[in-house]
């Protein structure tokens, strides 16, 4: 029977969707957000899937490109297993369909809906499903757990701010979080935080940060030679996954550090395609010699800055950066991964507010490979430092890859705690 605080859950939803779904739709139109239709959320007209494998569902372009590590470990170990990927936002469905592969389906996450949720469970019939990092729907959960599937969740982890929010209903949520049979979490304090929220200690497994398991991909970029052709010479700076805000500060730490010594070329990728235009519009009205990565045959012949208005490319552009700002730092976000670009030893920025990745930013700024800066001031100084000093900015690109060799091996750790799952609901 379904707990007392389900059917609060759906109620609040029954009473919510219609108020919000007309609200989300208007916004949608007035900043140019995509998101998938909410008809394709419905889980109706699903194509034919193989049964007994694995659904694992990943909210966004990062969780999708974590998903993606485990799924080609799970590819490798066990190639006839089916899976379905589903992710919520367009942006990760787009990753999700290009990179997929093999027998892995793409499909929209359900709404968290008893017809949505249990259409799409009966259509896949799966033997386990995979929630990456905190995606705790209580419908889905519900449903999968009433049908007898395996619910892990991967990568898991709690902020300290989640965690409190989730402590004070704990009553509530419980006996929502009863279903889930083993939580893979990243390291002890996330282990902490689970527990302390409800899900019994006996099922929460310290696994390690899968995202440390990152090879960059060797694939050149195509437009390579165009980019070497826009620096002129210039040594890059790639300031990846800005957000609101940040775009201004990074020009002017950037446009000051180079007031001291040979200008940079800056690379700035947006995290949401909506503001692309937004942040090129904020370029020209500062007089910068602009480029957008969708019109490169049109750039001027002398160029200041690169917008990267494309998706799925920011991880092999840091190859070619002297370091790199990661966004959503300067900006109370919590931060974005910083480990892509260590990954090709280049030396990392970010503003004070990492909360999401706390631990790897504590492990890189211990190592050196990575510093946290208070303001565009602060950032200014940090950029000129590193572009006056090659050698330093190159020995602080080396400890952050040391780092990330030094964590790696929680895919297969986590691979092998998935088909341990998978081996003991088989018939």
């Amino acid at each position: 029977m379904a707990p007392i605080s389900l059917w609060l859950y759906r109620a609040l939803l029954w009473v919510g969707l219609p108020l919000v779904v007309p609200w989300l739709l208007l916004r949608d139109r007035l900043t140019g957000k995509r998101r998938p239709r909410f008809a394709d959320r419905l889980g109706r007209r699903l194509p034919a899937m193989a049964p007994g494998g694995a659904w694992v569902h990943a909210v966004s372009v990062g969780e999708v490109e974590l998903a993606r590590r485990v799924l080609r470990e799970l590819a490798a170990r066990r190639p006839e297993l089916p899976v379905l990927l589903t992710a919520t936002t367009a942006t990760g469905l787009d990753l999700a369909r290009r990179s997929a592969g093999g027998s892995v389906q793409v499909l929209p996450c359900p709404l968290d809906l008893p017809a949505p949720v249990g259409r799409v469970l009966a259509a896949a019939a799966p033997r386990l499903l995979v929630l990456v990092e905190t995606e705790l729907w209580p419908e889905l959960l519900h449903q999968a757990g009433r049908r007898g599937v395996a619910v892990a969740v991967v990568n898991g982890r709690l902020s300290d701010a989640s965690a409190a929010r989730y402590r004070r209903v704990r009553g509530l949520l419980a006996p929502l979080l009863e279903p889930l049979t083993l939580v893979l979490v990243r390291g002890r304090a996330d282990a902490d935080r689970f527990a302390a929220i409800g899900v019994p200690s006996d099922r929460i497994v310290v696994a390690g940060n899968v995202k440390y398991d990152l090879e960059p991909d060797p694939t050149p970029l195509p437009w390579a030679g165009q980019l070497a052709g826009l620096a002129a010479g210039r040594p890059v700076v790639v300031a990846g996954s800005t957000m609101d805000g940040e775009e201004a500060m990074v020009l002017d730490a950037v446009s000051g550090a180079g007031r001291r010594g040979a200008p940079p070329f800056l690379v700035l990728a947006p995290r949401h395609p909506e503001r692309f235009d937004a942040v090129a519009r904020l370029l020209e009205e500062r007089g910068l010699a602009l480029a957008r990565r969708s019109a490169l045959d049109s750039a001027p012949a002398r160029c200041d800055a690169l917008l990267l208005d494309s998706i799925g490319e920011l991880a092999r552009v840091y190859r070619h950066a002297a370091l790199a700002f990661i966004g959503g730092s300067l900006v109370p976000t919590g931060g974005h991964n910083p480990l892509e670009p260590a990954a090709w030893a280049v030396p990392v920025l970010s503003g004070p507010h990492v909360f999401n990745f706390r631990e790897v930013y504590h492990e890189l700024v211990a190592a050196g490979g990575a510093r946290l800066v208070a303001d565009a001031t602060e950032l200014e100084a940090a950029v000129g430092a590193w572009l006056a000093d090659e050698g330093a900015a190159r020995q602080a690109g080396l400890a952050g890859r040391a780092v990330i060799e030094a964590n790696r091996g929680a895919t297969a750790r986590t691979v092998d705690a998935l088909l341990g799952l998978i081996d003991r609901g088989r018939p």
